[in-house]
Protein backbone atom coordinates (compact mmCIF):
# COMPACT_ATOMS: atom_id res chain seq x y z
CA UNK A 1 0.00 0.00 0.00
CA UNK A 2 1.09 3.72 -0.86
CA UNK A 3 -0.05 5.16 2.27
CA UNK A 4 1.34 8.40 2.92
CA UNK A 5 3.85 7.97 -0.02
CA UNK A 6 3.49 11.75 -1.42
CA UNK A 7 6.78 12.04 -3.45
CA UNK A 8 5.46 13.11 -6.71
CA UNK A 9 7.41 10.46 -9.02
CA UNK A 10 6.80 11.88 -12.61
CA UNK A 11 7.72 8.74 -14.14
CA UNK A 12 11.75 8.71 -13.34
CA UNK A 13 13.86 6.63 -11.03
CA UNK A 14 14.60 8.71 -7.82
CA UNK A 15 18.06 9.50 -8.98
CA UNK A 16 17.22 11.26 -11.96
CA UNK A 17 13.90 12.86 -10.58
CA UNK A 18 16.63 14.79 -8.88
CA UNK A 19 18.75 16.01 -11.08
CA UNK A 20 15.72 16.70 -13.17
CA UNK A 21 13.98 18.85 -10.58
CA UNK A 22 18.05 20.31 -9.19
CA UNK A 23 18.70 21.36 -13.11
CA UNK A 24 14.37 23.12 -12.73
CA UNK A 25 15.78 24.76 -9.70
CA UNK A 26 19.35 26.21 -11.01
CA UNK A 27 17.15 26.82 -13.86
CA UNK A 28 14.56 28.78 -12.00
CA UNK A 29 17.59 30.74 -10.24
CA UNK A 30 19.12 31.88 -13.42
CA UNK A 31 16.10 33.12 -15.65
CA UNK A 32 14.51 34.13 -12.57
CA UNK A 33 11.34 31.78 -14.31
CA UNK A 34 10.64 28.74 -15.82
CA UNK A 35 7.89 27.37 -18.26
CA UNK A 36 7.05 23.50 -17.35
CA UNK A 37 4.36 21.00 -16.77
CA UNK A 38 2.48 21.70 -13.90
CA UNK A 39 3.23 18.34 -12.32
CA UNK A 40 6.90 19.40 -12.36
CA UNK A 41 5.77 22.72 -11.07
CA UNK A 42 4.05 21.30 -7.92
CA UNK A 43 7.29 19.30 -7.55
CA UNK A 44 10.13 22.00 -7.97
CA UNK A 45 8.30 24.16 -5.73
CA UNK A 46 9.01 22.78 -2.58
CA UNK A 47 12.90 22.49 -3.55
CA UNK A 48 13.14 25.77 -4.28
CA UNK A 49 11.63 27.33 -1.30
CA UNK A 50 14.03 25.30 0.92
CA UNK A 51 16.71 26.41 -0.93
CA UNK A 52 16.02 30.02 -0.26
CA UNK A 53 15.49 29.11 3.33
CA UNK A 54 18.93 27.77 3.27
CA UNK A 55 20.59 31.07 1.68
CA UNK A 56 18.74 33.39 3.59
CA UNK A 57 20.65 32.34 6.95
CA UNK A 58 23.92 32.97 4.47
CA UNK A 59 26.35 30.37 6.16
CA UNK A 60 29.08 28.33 5.15
CA UNK A 61 26.77 25.28 6.27
CA UNK A 62 24.02 26.29 4.30
CA UNK A 63 26.08 27.12 1.01
CA UNK A 64 27.53 23.81 1.07
CA UNK A 65 23.81 21.91 1.33
CA UNK A 66 22.54 24.27 -1.54
CA UNK A 67 25.53 23.72 -3.50
CA UNK A 68 25.17 19.73 -2.80
CA UNK A 69 21.50 19.81 -3.72
CA UNK A 70 21.71 22.24 -6.91
CA UNK A 71 24.18 19.14 -8.23
CA UNK A 72 27.75 21.32 -7.79
CA UNK A 73 26.49 24.80 -10.19
CA UNK A 74 27.76 27.23 -8.08
CA UNK A 75 26.85 30.09 -10.84
CA UNK A 76 23.16 29.02 -9.46
CA UNK A 77 24.50 28.97 -5.93
CA UNK A 78 26.02 32.60 -6.19
CA UNK A 79 22.93 34.38 -7.52
CA UNK A 80 20.81 32.11 -4.85
CA UNK A 81 23.08 33.45 -1.79
CA UNK A 82 23.52 37.22 -3.34
CA UNK A 83 20.41 37.91 -5.36
CA UNK A 84 18.05 35.54 -4.56
CA UNK A 85 17.90 35.09 -0.71
CA UNK A 86 18.27 38.94 -0.19
CA UNK A 87 15.16 39.89 -2.55
CA UNK A 88 13.24 37.84 -0.21
CA UNK A 89 14.86 38.21 3.52
CA UNK A 90 11.51 39.59 4.67
CA UNK A 91 9.78 37.17 4.08
CA UNK A 92 8.72 34.22 6.04
CA UNK A 93 7.92 31.60 2.77
CA UNK A 94 6.15 31.38 0.34
CA UNK A 95 8.57 32.32 -2.46
CA UNK A 96 7.49 30.99 -5.24
CA UNK A 97 4.29 31.08 -7.55
CA UNK A 98 2.97 28.70 -9.66
CA UNK A 99 0.68 30.26 -13.04
CA UNK A 100 -1.33 27.83 -14.36
CA UNK A 101 -0.98 28.02 -18.47
CA UNK A 102 -3.10 26.69 -21.61
CA UNK A 103 -2.36 23.07 -22.40
CA UNK A 104 0.69 22.51 -24.28
CA UNK A 105 -0.55 21.49 -28.09
CA UNK A 106 1.51 18.04 -28.59
CA UNK A 107 -0.02 16.35 -25.99
CA UNK A 108 -2.00 18.35 -23.96
CA UNK A 109 -0.31 18.60 -20.66
CA UNK A 110 -0.57 21.25 -18.62
CA UNK A 111 1.72 23.64 -18.33
CA UNK A 112 2.56 26.28 -15.94
CA UNK A 113 5.39 28.97 -15.11
CA UNK A 114 7.31 28.86 -12.04
CA UNK A 115 8.75 32.01 -10.63
CA UNK A 116 9.52 34.14 -8.00
CA UNK A 117 7.09 36.20 -5.98
CA UNK A 118 8.95 39.04 -5.98
CA UNK A 119 10.22 38.98 -9.05
CA UNK A 120 10.02 42.46 -11.04
CA UNK A 121 10.90 41.81 -14.48
CA UNK A 122 7.34 41.70 -16.88
CA UNK A 123 5.42 39.08 -18.11
CA UNK A 124 6.57 38.55 -21.61
CA UNK A 125 3.48 38.41 -23.75
CA UNK A 126 3.97 34.93 -25.41
CA UNK A 127 3.85 33.52 -21.73
CA UNK A 128 1.50 35.47 -20.87
CA UNK A 129 -2.01 33.57 -22.52
CA UNK A 130 -3.40 32.10 -19.63
CA UNK A 131 -6.92 34.28 -18.94
CA UNK A 132 -6.35 35.58 -15.47
CA UNK A 133 -3.82 38.38 -17.67
CA UNK A 134 -5.36 39.10 -20.41
CA UNK A 135 -8.71 39.15 -18.71
CA UNK A 136 -7.53 41.98 -16.41
CA UNK A 137 -5.41 43.90 -18.75
CA UNK A 138 -8.46 45.41 -21.23
CA UNK A 139 -10.85 45.47 -18.48
CA UNK A 140 -9.38 47.90 -16.55
CA UNK A 141 -9.49 50.69 -19.72
CA UNK A 142 -13.35 49.99 -20.54
CA UNK A 143 -14.08 50.64 -16.60
CA UNK A 144 -12.05 54.06 -17.08
CA UNK A 145 -14.08 55.00 -20.30
CA UNK A 146 -17.30 53.96 -18.86
CA UNK A 147 -17.78 56.63 -16.15
CA UNK A 148 -16.52 59.37 -18.49
CA UNK A 149 -19.37 58.92 -21.34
Amino acid sequence: MRHLKRTAKLGRTGEHRNAMLANLVCSLIKHRRVTTTLAKAKAARPVAEKMVTLAKAGSLHGRRLASARLRQDEEAVRILFKEVAPAHKTRPGGYTRIIKMLRRPGDAAEMAILEWVDSAAPMPAAEGASGEANAATPAAPAAEAAPKA
